[in-house]
């Protein structure tokens, strides 16, 4: 069930991987409404294999709906059975049909981003697959470098991706909330899908625009570095967003990896993924990015 600005919790979990490896899983999230909403529309989901975050939208409980029933879906399908982008598909189609079936759904564009990361140990290579739809977004911390591994679904990007408009120019675009995907009554529930390795000592924000509306990459980074452990670095990062305005909603999932016997062949590249159809693969920065940046720059 979605959390609602409960204080945050670590929990753990170990894996074994195709390898023989064990894989140790840490993690904690939390939701809060943020200053200047009166309800949150967001949820949360760690269920371990699946962590993810839902922003809803629509009215005034139009959001709470659609993030909640996607949210419940989704829970309901990791308790049977192994993830897969086929099932992730099924448990929102039926998310949808829930939203347009419930009493209180309004015309409002009621409906909800959904993105996260599962992890996949069903083939002989384990692997970490983010999924994305809308503008919540999942981050990898790998060798001291913060990427975005997803892309937003939203008109800025477009206008970004086009060359119509410049990074810099996108962060302050009067039109930054239009999402051009969405899980509601009018819309598809096909996410965008991102394989990546499994690596000792990554570390995975997965967060609502509500955060990154508040701390920039670099904001996010500083916090990272600064708090090992998981429930340490979303409160920091919670806590930062609300001094600097909490203007929406705030969802944050902080997951750590830590698989200790793993050995990197130094004569290969082991950032080189399978094909998977429709997944692509992603490739982190090599130079670790800098976080000299403070102040305003940073919003940290």
């Amino acid at each position: 069930m979605p959390v609602s600005d409960a204080p945050t919790t670590a929990q753990s979990q170990t894996v074994t991987l195709p390898t023989g490896d064990d894989a140790v899983l840490t993690w904690a999230g939390v939701t809060h409404r943020g200053r200047k909403r009166d309800i949150n529309q967001d949820a949360l989901l760690t269920a371990f294999p699946l962590f993810v975050v839902a922003d809803g939208m629509g009215g005034h409980i139009g959001g709470e709906i659609a993030s909640a029933s996607t949210v419940d879906r989704l829970q309901r399908m990791v308790g049977k059975g192994p993830v897969s982008p086929e099932r992730i598909e099924k448990a929102l189609i039926k998310a949808v049909r829930d939203i347009g079936d419930h009493p209180e759904t309004t015309d409002e564009g009621t409906g909800t981003t959904v993105t996260g990361v599962y992890l996949d140990i069903t083939d002989d290579q384990a692997t970490w697959v983010a999924l994305n739809i809308g503008d919540s977004r999942v981050y990898l911390l790998r060798d001291d470098a913060l990427a975005q591994v997803t892309t937003d679904h939203s008109l800025v990007q477009e206008l970004v991706a086009a060359g119509r408009l410049s990074p810099e120019e996108a962060e302050n675009h009067p039109y930054g909330n239009v999402i051009t995907r969405a899980v509601g009554p009018s819309e598809g529930a096909v996410p965008d899908y991102v394989r990546l390795d499994v690596r000792d000592g990554d570390r995975f924000v997965i967060c609502s625009d509500g955060l990154t509306k508040e701390l920039t990459d670099y904001g996010i980074l500083h916090f990272l570095r600064l708090h090992p452990e998981p429930e340490a670095a979303v409160d920091a990062m919670l806590e930062a967003a609300l001094e600097n305005g909490g203007r929406d909603n705030i969802t944050i999932v902080v997951l750590n990896v830590a698989v200790p016997g793993q050995v990197r062949p130094d004569d290969a590249d082991t950032r080189e993924l399978p094909e998977a159809d429709p997944h692509d693969t992603f490739d982190p920065p090599a130079e670790p990015a800098d976080d000299s940046s403070t102040g305003d720059d940073a919003r940290e």
